[in-house]
């Protein structure tokens, strides 16, 4: 319920503040003056406001929602041996791949899983579970830390943020595209938006948006190849292929919240059909296979 309010919460903001920049901006309207044609530019600053505004402000805040959603404890002093190795891995990683010193945390979770974000290369936040110490060797827990802070030298979270951004853009403008043709050719409103604008709007929307996340899901997989090939070379290959068969192991991790779920070690897994389409993470004997291939 903590997560769910506090998800829930952070987007009205957001809304809140994109809304009054729209407002600022003086585009809070789409239509003519006459009520007829849509004004098409008008309607991209919107949607481009809305689209790639409202994912970078997730970006922006996504450390601090990560600590609060997932109860994530940063090492500031560590308390014991196991703490001080994970700053110490972390820290050893990070000067390899030319990246500024991740805060790093712990959340208690069962599942093993870890995961990285923040707004830059220099100011992100790596995390693991609880159970992720309990479960794996140090070999492979330091294989996990080094998959992680590629993502952070790959600026995967920012690319993500970007192509996230780009997408939302697209569904917003297209849907109310849709919308307005519907309005005015189908339904013969010749002013304003009525009742079946805000309808077919909101069928388009749901419908591109789950046609969009397929790009964004595509995405997302390549990059954990990318981090797993990364870690391979940072921590070494077989500590990386250990890692992974440690996890193939293991339930699938679902600790993370929707938003979150790309960023870790570990995702849901969907067995053929249209869901493999929208998997975040490819299955773990892929990612197995294009490390021995290298």
């Amino acid at each position: 319920m903590k997560r769910i309010l506090l998800f829930l919460g952070t987007n009205i903001a957001i809304i809140i503040v994109l809304g009054t920049v729209l407002r600022l901006l003086g585009v809070d309207r789409l239509l003519e003056a006459d009520g007829g044609a849509l004004d098409y530019r008008a309607l991209l600053i919107f949607a481009a406001v809305f689209g790639m505004g409202g994912s970078f402000l997730s970006l922006a805040i996504s450390k601090w929602m990560a600590k609060r959603a997932m109860g994530v404890r940063i090492i500031e002093r560590p308390a014991n041996e196991g703490e001080q190795w994970l700053i110490d891995t972390v820290r050893h990683q990070a000067r390899q791949a030319g990246v500024g010193m991740p805060e790093v945390g712990i959340y208690d979770s069962p599942q093993v899983n870890a995961f990285a974000t923040g707004m830059s290369r220099n100011n992100a936040l790596v995390a693991v579970s609880s159970g992720l110490l309990q479960t794996m060797t140090r070999d492979e827990a330091e294989a996990v830390l080094a998959h992680e802070v590629m993502h952070v030298q790959n600026g995967d979270m920012i690319t993500l943020a970007l192509i996230q951004g780009v997408v939302n853009t697209f569904v917003i403008f297209f849907a109310r595209v849709i919308g307005h043709f519907v309005d005015r050719v189908i339904f013969k409103n010749e002013r304003g938006h009525g009742v079946g604008f805000w309808v077919v709007t909101i069928v388009a929307e749901i419908v591109l948006a789950v046609l969009a996340s397929v790009i964004v899901m595509w995405f997302s997989r390549q990059r954990e190849f990318r981090a797993d090939a990364g870690a391979a070379d940072l921590a070494g290959r077989e500590k990386m292929i250990a890692a992974l068969q440690r996890l193939g192991g293991t339930p699938p991790a679902e600790d993370l919240p929707d938003q979150m779920e790309a960023f870790g070690i570990s995702g849901r897994i969907a067995r053929g059909g249209l869901k493999r389409y929208f998997m975040s993470h490819p299955p773990i004997e892929v990612r197995i296979e294009a490390l021995r291939r290298r």
